[in-house]
């Protein structure tokens, strides 16, 4: 009989014994070591029983009777020591022991993030029994607090259970959603929804910058200065495999134990499987490919023939009352299409990705009930162009025909609650209409109050009225800011608000987005609503702006940028020009032209020299004149009083304080501003979005000014005395404008949609109005005033600013 030594007792090997004592009991003698004093269990089943829903003895899969059934000699406890290939023995600390095959599985073991205080007593992974033990043992303490690191798949279960023992739990992860290498951000969303439900807090782009503690731990510390006080700190940031010893042993390691289709690795009478191995570049975390292996290995050391594949893989959460399912590819590429269902009352979210007529990744929130039936049809590659209208319904309802929104209001009976915030039912707006003879939208929301407070039943409200009032009903045309929603920026900006929704997935999510993550129309603008509503709250996603707002320079047609730096009101200084003909002279800039906007513009230079260009003119006070922003560009001036014989304030002066005041606040659209001292208005602040004109009597504030593909002359705002009453108007019309203006809308587009009497009644003649609106626009630039540039230049994007051929250098060493 041939010897087996088998290394390592999770499910993986313990899968492959299964196979090779069903097929052949007297193959092989086999010896099994393990580093743990135990068996073979169900490592899946951790998480219930950290909750407490499950007992150890339940998720035992081989018990020692099973060992001794088929005469397994047991090495638990023992940590293998080394494998000579040589002599073909496996040295243990109880001895060594030879054999005619060997199996690696070793599996894996967790990344621990080495921070300061990462050592500390109480600061624990989450990998098997005895890391659930020590939990369980911690969350016993009455009031104890846990902080988890890691929000992926073992990181919630960790925390879940964790809040079920009764402890305070708090989520910290490093990227914008929840299990984002599983789930799209919608799905991500809702997620952290259920976690908080359930009392768990949950921290996105959250770097940990130490663990803090004297004895044992009491606290982590984040990057941002937070200070989370914890008795018990969970690391579940990843795991790596276990390749250590295969590597001493001379096997051809990568990432992992490089092993061939039939699991054999560079020895062939080596073989390895589980979370350990790299097969074609792959690694494997999930328990449906470590069986598919087993199998494999099993049949390799009986001498049958087969190979493993890579197969497509499905993910759900082990969360009890969380259904979350995810399978397949649902990045966005070319060629792909989606398709989306959500129900914000009910917490379902779907998504399915579409590609050559086929459906290549799903997500689900919610409902997951059809997810084995989508997965099939991934897995399989099955054909999806006859069953596309109805293929999000699931299985029950292909062959049939696609549904009818209009007839499923219709069908409605009058007890059906059509407006959830006021109570308001189907049968109440009916009979309103036909007993008051409403025909608008606005009278059904006077005499009924349906859609009257958060709005989000409107479409619902409007096909009640076409069925009521048929064609003699025309809803109000509304534009939606894309096609991924039918609600225009309007409705949307007022949602944002009454619904407290401050992430870009909740915003897509609540109000019903038609695609999974939004267009180029769509993110651009949400993020902006988003800064402007929640200054201190809302983490500005670059990736949804421009590129010249990512870049944070202004693209040019071959590809090169330009860099604006800011000069307030437009002086500068001997010094700072000496320091831009240095950096032109330095990265050879091959022009340089000073702006309309009294700037010095520096055009042709490289992506990748745009964080050195920053620093240089960094070191000589610049900060960024944000002439690529959707916000405050420059302030226009002439000399003034100072110097000007005609000057009748100091317009210079204000110039500056003006832009020093605001800088780094964005708006809808650019915001030019310009400070002329007297009426022949040489700064020419009667074309701008906001200026002024100063005169004997004080300062004249004008706005809504365009001389760009429309021409058109400012309006007058009204006649302050102070320079500080024109600084208190003027920051609080810019904040009205923000509030109130549509993405890329400019000024004097906004100001005719809203009334320049309104406007001036607003800022002129309401004080409280116009204190309110000045007190929100400082309260933002606590948050705002902070410079890209010297962001950039620490570290900040560098990704961004690489060459490509380096980029691709890098990932491939990777």
């Amino acid at each position: 009989m041939q010897k087996l030594v088998v290394i390592g007792a999770g499910m993986a090997s313990g899968r492959v014994l299964e196979h090779l004592f069903e097929t052949d009991p007297d193959a092989y003698q086999v010896t099994l070591f393990n580093a743990e004093p135990r068996g073979n269990y169900n490592r899946i089943m951790l998480s219930p029983v950290l909750s407490g829903e499950k007992s150890y003895e339940e998720i035992v899969i081989h018990d020692d009777a099973w060992y001794a059934r088929h005469n397994v000699i047991c090495r638990f406890g023992e940590r293998v020591l080394e494998v000579d290939r040589a002599r073909k023995v496996v040295v243990g600390p109880k001895g060594e022991i030879a054999y005619d095959k060997l199996l690696i599985a070793t599996g894996s073991v967790p990344f621990i993030v080495p921070v300061d205080g990462h050592k500390l007593p109480g600061v624990i992974s989450y990998r098997d029994l005895d890391d659930t033990n020590a939990m369980v043992e911690a969350a016993g303490v009455p009031g104890a607090r846990a902080v988890v690191i890691g929000g992926g798949l073992l990181g919630l279960e960790a925390a879940a259970g964790l809040r079920l023992r009764g402890m305070e739990v708090t989520v910290v992860h490093l990227a914008g959603h929840l299990m984002e290498r599983q789930l799209d951000e919608a799905a991500g969303y809702l997620l952290s929804k259920d976690l908080e439900r359930r009392g768990i807090a949950v921290i996105t782009r959250a770097s940990t910058k130490a663990i803090v503690g004297t004895e044992r731990v009491e606290g982590v510390q984040l990057e941002d200065g937070t200070l989370l006080p914890a008795d018990l700190v969970v690391m579940a940031v990843g795991i790596r495999p276990a390749a250590d010893l295969a590597k001493q042993s001379g096997l051809d390691v990568g990432r992992a134990v490089r092993v061939n289709a039939q699991m054999q690795t560079s020895d062939p009478d080596i073989y390895a499987v589980g979370e350990c191995v790299e097969f074609e570049g792959t690694l494997f975390g999930l328990v449906a490919p470590l069986y598919d292996q087993a199998k494999v290995v099993a049949k390799s050391l009986l001498g049958e023939a087969d190979a493993f594949a890579v197969k497509e893989l499905s993910t759900k959460l082990k969360v009890t009352g969380c259904d979350l399912f995810s399978a397949g590819s649902f990045a966005d590429g070319a060629g792909r299409e989606d398709i989306v269902l959500r129900d914000p009352a009910r917490g379902i979210y779907k998504r399915l990705v579409i590609e050559d007529d086929r459906l290549v990744g799903a997500v689900m929130y919610g409902d997951t009930s059809d997810s084995n039936w989508f997965f099939g049809l991934i897995r399989d590659g099955v054909k999806i162009a006859d069953m596309r209208d109805t293929l999000i319904f699931g299985p029950s309802f292909q062959g049939g025909t696609p549904l009818d929104p209009m007839a499923a209001v219709a069908a409605l009976p009058d007890e059906a609650e059509i407006c959830g915030c006021n109570g308001v039912c189907k049968g109440t707006i009916t009979a309103a209409i036909a007993a008051k003879g409403l025909t608008s939208l606005d009278d059904v929301r006077a005499h009924t109050k349906a859609s009257a407070s958060c709005g989000s039943c409107t479409g619902l409200v409007e096909q009640i009225m076409q069925i009521s009032l048929g064609d003699s009903y025309t809803a109000a045309a509304v534009q939606p800011i894309c096609s991924c929603t039918t609600l225009g920026h309007d409705d949307v900006r007022r949602l944002i608000k009454a619904k407290s929704l401050k992430t870009i997935p909740q915003v897509m999510q609540e109000l019903e987005w038609k695609t999974s993550c939004g267009c180029a129309k769509c993110r651009p603008a949400l993020n902006y609503y988003l800064v402007c509503d929640w200054p201190d709250e809302y983490a500005d996603d670059y990736q949804s702006r421009f590129v010249n707002e990512r870049i944070h320079a202004n693209i040019q047609k071959d590809g090169t940028y330009s860099v604006v730096p800011r000069m307030w009101g437009g002086v500068t200084s001997s010094s700072e020009l000496r320091a831009i003909a240095d950096v032109v002279d330095k990265f050879a800039i091959p022009a340089v032209k000073v702006t309309g906007g009294q700037r010095i513009d520096m055009l042709g230079i490289k992506k990748e020299d745009l964080p050195a260009v920053w620093a240089d003119l960094g070191k000589a006070g610049f900060v960024s004149g944000q002439a690529y922003a959707k916000g405050l560009r420059t302030v226009k001036t002439c000399v003034g009083t100072d110097w000007c014989r005609f000057g009748t304030q100091d317009s210079t002066g204000l110039g500056i304080r003006i832009e020093k005041f605001m800088w780094g606040s964005w708006t809808p659209a650019k915001l030019k501003m310009a400070v002329s001292g007297c009426p022949r208005n040489c700064a020419e602040a009667t074309c701008k979005d906001i200026g002024v004109i100063c005169v004997d009597s004080g300062y004249e504030i004008h706005f809504a000014g365009a001389a760009g593909l429309d021409i058109k002359g400012t309006e007058v705002l009204g006649l302050v005395k102070s320079e500080d009453e024109a600084l208190e108007h003027i920051v609080a019309l810019t904040q009205m404008y923000r509030e109130q203006g549509r993405y890329l809308e400019r000024i004097y587009k906004w100001a005719k949609r809203i009334g320049l009497a309104e406007i001036r009644r607003q800022i002129m003649e309401d004080h409280d109005k116009r204190r309110a609106y000045y007190d929100r626009f400082v309260f933002s630039q606590k948050f705002a005033q902070v410079d890209p540039w010297s962001e950039r230049v620490s570290g900040k994007d560098k990704h961004e600013f690489r060459p490509m051929a380096e980029l691709d250098i890098t990932q491939a060493a990777e």
